[in-house]
């Protein structure tokens, strides 16, 4: 999903480049940034899509033949469902089992309620 506003790591996962590619382009193109809310520094910005960087970032998915750092994330997926493969990328072949293994043990419901984010009467 593309945004009006996307940090340099959003537009990674959505083109399946590099946040440094997308740093480059960034300061090649011209393209508009903001400082990012929150976070003190200065350096973590807000890339402004407009027009011309939507059209560019459309235009420079890599094909399926190319290598990218990040999953191929669609433009229409949510940057929730691109969140999570990239986490699960990070992850370690022993982590992944674990996790498989807790996930199929417990369920969903059981891991929402080991973080705490579901209580146990729902």
């Amino acid at each position: 999903m593309i945004k009006e506003r996307m940090t340099p790591e959003e537009l990674a996962r959505l083109t399946g480049y590099s946040r440094q590619t997308i740093n480059k382009w960034v300061r090649k193109e011209g393209w508009e940034t903001s400082p990012k809310p929150g976070v003190q520094g200065g350096k973590a910005r807000l890339v402004h899509v407009d027009d011309q960087v939507r059209e560019f970032i459309l235009s420079a998915q890599r094909d399926s033949n190319d290598t990218p750092s990040y999953p191929q994330i669609a433009v229409n997926d949510s940057a929730f469902d691109a969140l999570l493969i990239s986490l699960a990328k990070e992850m370690t072949d022993v982590e992944q089992k674990q996790l498989t293994s807790l996930l199929l043990r417990e369920g969903i419901s059981g891991l929402l309620q080991r973080l705490g984010i579901r209580s146990q009467q729902s």
